[in-house]
């Protein structure tokens, strides 16, 4: 059942994309036939230039919202196809279990009917002392005991314990290459590109700790807060965005990370904080990317927010 969920999500998110390329593609005919078409108009009518220009500005605004559902659309694929992998990963860790455990019942069975042939003919001794049953009445009550452990035991370690010593092994574990800051950047990324998120999280965690003052220290604190967004967590995004702006304010991630750091406060319910550091990014950051300028103000239009805060 989940299979086939996620199989319909998968579905509906291909007929999303293909819905909106076709928009894309309209609107890029819409806007390249208007060039041609101002091209061709008389310079002294200034009225038709400026209907030409706010055709333009709408086509554009639009394109830059189908731009930002086409990203949330990927993020969505990218987090079912995890999900999917995940999944499946544990259902063969289930199946190999739930095999060691039949193999286990049936040597068990086996041995407890050898055991059980070999009391009968024990009892059916005239020599046979007083009391000498009782090993097998004991024996019958450990292999009890041992199939009861044994399958209280494998229950927590598919829900509970697994989890536990591996989150701890994995927070103690080094996944990072022994090799130069540069190859271990590149190392770190690869987990992005193939939207493996979590060996994202701590391989960039992990670089970071390594070499706090690497030129590309500020650039994987802001990928590390990445992994978070993509996968929603938005607490722990905008906890790692603070660190980012805290330790790195001059990075070449640092305008880009303060406006993440302001949108995921506004998601968490922080709107006013989350305003101001949207609002921000500009006043701080004046020389930075005219996308990343231009994306702080969408996003203040988009929350509401405050040109004053």
């Amino acid at each position: 059942m989940i299979y086939q969920n996620s199989f319909a999500d998968n579905h509906n998110i291909y007929e999303t994309l293909e819905s909106i390329q076709k928009d894309i593609k309209t609107l890029e005919r819409a806007v390249y036939s208007g060039s041609i078409e101002s091209n061709n108009e008389t310079l002294s009518s200034s009225s038709l230039n400026n209907s030409s220009e706010d055709v333009l500005t709408r086509h554009l605004l639009k394109l830059s919202e189908i731009e930002n559902q086409f990203q949330q659309l990927t993020n969505r694929f990218e987090e079912i196809n995890f999900k999917l992998d995940k999944l499946s990963n544990r259902l063969s860790k289930v199946q190999a279990d739930n095999q060691i455990r039949f193999q286990d019942i049936e040597s068990a069975m086996i041995s407890n009917d050898g055991t059980k042939k070999i009391s009968k003919k024990t009892s059916e001794d005239n020599n046979t002392l007083p009391g000498s049953s009782e090993p097998q009445d004991l024996g019958s009550i450990s292999y009890k005991d041992t199939e009861t452990n044994k399958t209280t035991q494998e229950i927590q370690s598919v829900e509970t314990t697994a989890s536990i010593v591996t989150e701890t092994f994995q927070a103690e574990e080094k996944i990072l290459p022994e090799t130069t800051p540069n190859k271990q950047y590149e190392f770190a990324t690869s987990f992005l590109k193939v939207g493996d998120y979590p060996t994202a999280e701590r391989a960039f965690r992990e670089f970071v700790l390594s070499n706090p003052e690497h030129e590309l220290a500020g650039n994987a604190q802001y990928w590390y807060a990445e992994t978070f967004r993509i996968r929603q967590l938005y607490t722990d995004a905008a906890t790692a965005y603070l660190e980012g702006y805290q330790k790195y304010p001059k990075g070449e991630k640092a305008p880009i990370n303060l406006l993440k750091l302001g949108v995921s406060m506004v998601q968490i319910g922080e709107k006013d904080q989350g305003c101001k550091m949207i609002n921000g990014v500009e006043k701080q950051y004046p020389n930075a990317n005219q996308s990343v300028i231009q994306k702080a103000k969408y996003e203040s239009k988009k929350f509401e927010c405050n040109q004053n805060s």
